[in-house]
């Protein structure tokens, strides 16, 4: 198919975050153009799941090291400064990456669940006091900052600060093609708070992530303070807005599917399988961008070296030959090995433990205190994101379940 047959999608990466419903381009796009071309904004798409896969475990081909977004500010040889080793290709990626991991390791995160937890019924039984509230601002714009905050060792007193320059470092206004100035003003503050305090942990060291990043050590390696600054602002940037988005759609589409949510509230237990099926069904983390190394055929086509290749996950999450009945939103699906939601090869996202743990936790303490829920559709908001898809106005009315 060439790309003159295909102008009616309009497929813009720019703009398809803020549809009601962007999987019908998406199905199309495996359907009859599984490797796209827009030519007005430079980049090839590769939607099916077979493809999206193979292109997360092929790093060699596609490189990282231009960075992961379609900011052109966050797009280039100096991405790696924004986003740490997401940014970079073997073998310095896996060289911060092992360093990196002698810190952030899964007993702290799972060590963190006690703290999360009381985080979650903080700002969760406040909400619920009021039956009616915006689940974003009350609650999912919330918790994973401070989580975020805990695990780095920020002081109660600074979170809520933190939390504001983190808002406005994601932050697009539509039609926008790239970081704001406020975004940027943000970032600016973000990182000069984290390199204050990590000059505060190197002369006095604390049981959090940052005295731990400090002390690392591989083979006589250790982390220079830039790249721990960069990758505590990796943290605000991949590991807050995602999980943020996560606990959005998730009550999104369980307000849409009603009977579906009903086998979870009121039955924790089942709370890891609703977040499981929102990661497939309308995942956070949409899209990811590499560059192509050499020269690749695929699909009777050939992207060249230099090209930008833009991961489609969303795609991916819907493909029908891998997910049976893919548009039907089912919780309890036995998905999770399956999904292309926290990418693949060796940039796996690190954080993922811990995002599951968050959400896991919350949707949990949720469905133990709600009977049920409705959302208020018409005020609704989305974000304005160019690989990042959910919601930045949810308002919700809960039915509290009688103790």
């Amino acid at each position: 198919m060439t790309q003159a047959s295909l102008e009616p999608l309009l497929f813009d990466p720019y703009d398809y975050g803020f549809h009601e419903d962007p999987y019908p381009i998406y199905r199309r796009l495996r359907e009859e153009a599984p490797l796209y071309r827009n030519d007005d904004l430079g980049f090839w798409a590769l939607s099916r799941h077979a493809d999206v896969v193979a292109g997360f475990r092929d790093h060699t081909r596609l490189s990282s090291a231009n960075g992961v977004s379609l900011d052109p500010a966050a797009y280039g040889p100096h991405a790696h400064k924004v986003m740490s080793f997401l940014a970079m290709d073997d073998p310095r990626h896996m060289c911060m990456r092992r360093l990196v991991s002698k810190g952030f390791t899964p007993r702290r995160v799972a060590d963190l669940r006690g703290r999360i937890l009381d985080l979650t019924l903080h700002y969760l039984d406040t909400a619920l006091d009021k039956d009616e509230f915006d689940w974003i601002a009350d609650f999912a714009g919330k918790l994973p900052m401070d989580v975020i905050s805990e695990l780095m060792g920020v002081p109660e007193a600074d979170r809520a600060e933190l939390r504001r320059l983190a808002d406005l470092v994601v932050h697009r206004e539509r039609g926008v093609l790239d970081v704001p100035v406020a975004a940027m003003e943000a970032s600016l503050n973000l990182v000069g708070y984290y390199a204050d305090m990590l000059a505060q942990r190197r002369a006095h060291r604390s049981e959090d992530l940052t005295s731990a990043l400090l002390d690392a050590e591989v083979d006589g390696d250790r982390l220079e303070d830039d790249e721990i600054i960069g990758f505590m602002f990796l943290m605000v940037v991949a590991g807050n807005e995602t999980t943020t988005k996560l606990l959005g759609n998730a009550l999104y589409w369980g307000a849409k599917n009603k009977t579906e949510v009903a086998r979870v509230l009121g039955n924790p237990d089942a709370a890891p399988g609703w977040v499981e099926e929102t990661l497939r069904y309308d995942t956070s983390s949409q899209i990811v961008a590499r560059t192509a190394a050499t020269d690749i055929d695929v699909h009777d086509s050939t992207i060249r070296a230099g090209d930008k290749v833009l991961l489609l996950i969303g795609s991916a999450n819907r493909d029908a030959e891998v997910f049976e009945d893919p548009d039907t939103f089912r919780i309890g699906r036995d998905s999770a090995s399956k999904i292309a939601s926290f990418g693949g090869g060796v940039h796996f996202c690190l954080g993922a433990h811990l995002a599951r743990l968050e959400a896991n936790i919350a949707l949990e303490q949720f469905a133990a205190r709600v009977a049920d829920y409705d959302v208020d559709f018409d005020r609704c908001e989305r974000v304005h994101s160019t690989n990042v898809r959910g919601l930045a106005a949810l308002p919700v009315e809960v039915t509290r379940r009688h103790a």
